[in-house]
Formats: C-alpha cells, structure tokens, sequence
C-alpha cells in the first residue's frame, strides 16, 4: 500500500504490532458548500474500527497543523456522532517510542 507520508506506514506498522485494525483513508467528509457543490473536504488518514475514530497523522510544519486543526474542530461540529483525533509530532513520536497498547488509547482518548 502507498502512503502519504512515511509517518503513515510506521503508524500502520505498530497499530498491526498491536492487532488494532485500520482502514486507510476510507471516507471523506464534506466540510463547505457553496454553489450547490462541495468546496472543502476532509480525509481522514485512518479509521480504526475497533476504537471507532478517524485518526489524523500530522508530523509536518506549524502551518499544516493548524489547517489540520481548524478542519479537525469543524469536523467534529459537522459530524458530531463521528470521533475524531489529530495526532501531532510529539505524540506520534511517543507513539512509537513505547510499546503498550495503553499509550494508543491514552492518545486517543485525549
């Protein structure tokens, strides 16, 4: 499978490490309309059914972030029976940095 990013694929490698189930950018979601067609959308990176929350991998720059961010809070206003998670830098890192599935809840959870 192709990702994105290769942060993606170290994520997928350790939600496997952990038997969690994911699914790759499965849906998108239409966040503005205009004109009678859609204007911006959001695609979550992954969705873990088990957990059932789309998780958004973000290792980028401060500008991406905060796009991420404002997409992220707009989704949960539209969607709001949906969970949503931005996982940043740090927490990515802290991700792959310990290896108990506690840490994959507790991220997910907050």
């Amino acid at each position: 499978m192709k990702f994105a990013h290769p942060s993606e694929k170290l994520f997928t490698e350790h939600l496997d490490l952990f038997n969690i189930p994911w699914i790759y950018e499965p849906v998108s979601f239409p966040l503005k309309w205009g004109s009678g067609s859609i204007k911006k959308m959001f695609t979550p990176d992954f969705f873990l059914p088990s957990l059932n929350i789309y998780i958004e991998i973000t290792t980028m720059n401060q500008k991406l972030i905060t796009k991420k961010r404002k997409k992220i809070k707009l989704a949960k206003k539209l969607y709001p029976n949906k969970r949503f998670k931005l996982i940043n830098e740090k927490e990515f890192y802290n991700f792959l940095t310990k290896d108990k599935i506690e840490l994959v809840q507790e991220a997910i959870a907050s």
